[in-house]
């Protein structure tokens, strides 16, 4: 990545430009990045702290062996001169991280669809395919993102879960860390029988409802609508009721199959045990207000042909 600095972005120091300017990654993380050497201005390496000047020219470059294969199949689904709402795969990360930059839905957005400055609005996990909502300037970033945060926003995934899942269920509780998880990023699930967080709670409150659509053999697909946005919460959800998402490593039947994958170690009993290579989770329709003139939108994407070839 190259960039070169504007007047009106001359005295910002290295990290607030580029969080502001590409915010797919944070400011920690562009100063951790700038603080590894990944970072050049003018060609030199550069502190985060440094006051940059206009005409400077900043360089990113991801150090690293080459990017991971993935499957850059991303399907557009409504697009206008303010968003595009497109559909990817399960097997694209959203977001430049770790050792993935251009193969990214970011890198797919600027380099095959010709956005100049994406901003992902709601970042599905790697292996999640499905809707996602992109807008293509700055203030219809503003207005999508404030939708999400004041939680006018309607989400429906689609999940494959282990087992059965007879009845319809709203499920309300706690995500906090796991205890006990030899994976630090890992989160637990805790039910409740609240209807609303209790004051002086540290952990965050999770809201799901959970409808099971049909049953096939040993699997069942089950429809989530999550009222709350946390982190992992269907796929911790699902775990702590018993149904964990089938090829979902982190929150399935066995978490040492995550150690293991990240490790390169994965066996073919692992591989049965998963039944697929990703989580069979996949965001379904998203309903929101159009950020230009508020009018109401529902987009769909139709459930892909790996989760439909597992349910048979």
């Amino acid at each position: 990545m190259r960039s070169t600095v504007r007047r009106e972005n001359s005295g910002s120091t290295l990290a607030a430009f580029l969080a502001a300017r590409f915010p797919y990654h944070s400011m920690a993380e562009w100063e951790a990045l700038a603080l590894g050497g990944a970072l050049l201005v003018n060609g030199a390496p550069a502190p985060p702290g440094l006051a940059l000047g206009e005409n400077d020219v900043v360089l990113y470059s991801p150090a690293g062996a080459a990017e991971p294969a993935v499957d850059r199949a991303v399907t557009v689904l409504y697009e206008d001169s303010d968003i595009l709402v497109v559909g990817k795969s399960g097997n694209l990360p959203a977001h430049p991280a770790g050792r993935y930059f251009r193969n990214t839905l970011w890198g797919v957005l600027k380099d095959d669809l010709g956005v100049r400055e994406p901003s992902i609005i709601n970042r599905l996990d790697r292996e999640t395919s499905g809707v996602t909502l992109v807008a293509r300037h700055p203030a219809a970033a503003r207005a999508c993102r404030r939708q999400f945060d004041e939680r006018g926003v309607t989400k429906t995934y689609l999940a494959v879960t282990e087992g059965e899942f007879a009845a319809p269920a709203r499920v309300r509780g706690y995500m906090g860390p796991c205890p006990g998880s030899a994976i630090r990023k890992k989160r637990r699930f805790e039910p409740s029988g609240e209807t609303a967080p209790a004051p002086g709670r540290e952990a965050q409150w999770a809201d799901t409802e959970l409808f099971p659509v049909e049953r096939r053999g040993a699997l069942t697909l089950v429809r989530a609508l999550p009222h709350t946005g946390r982190l992992h919460q269907i796929r911790a959800t699902l775990l702590a009721l018993g149904s964990p998402v089938a090829g979902d490593k982190l929150y399935g039947l066995d978490e040492g199959v995550f150690l293991r994958f990240v490790q390169g170690l994965l066996t073919p009993a692992d591989a049965a045990l998963m039944r697929l290579g990703r989580q069979a989770l996949h965001a379904a329709e998203l309903t929101f207000l159009h950020p230009a003139d508020g009018r109401p939108m529902t987009v769909a994407a139709p459930l892909p042909a790996d989760l439909l070839g597992l349910l048979g």
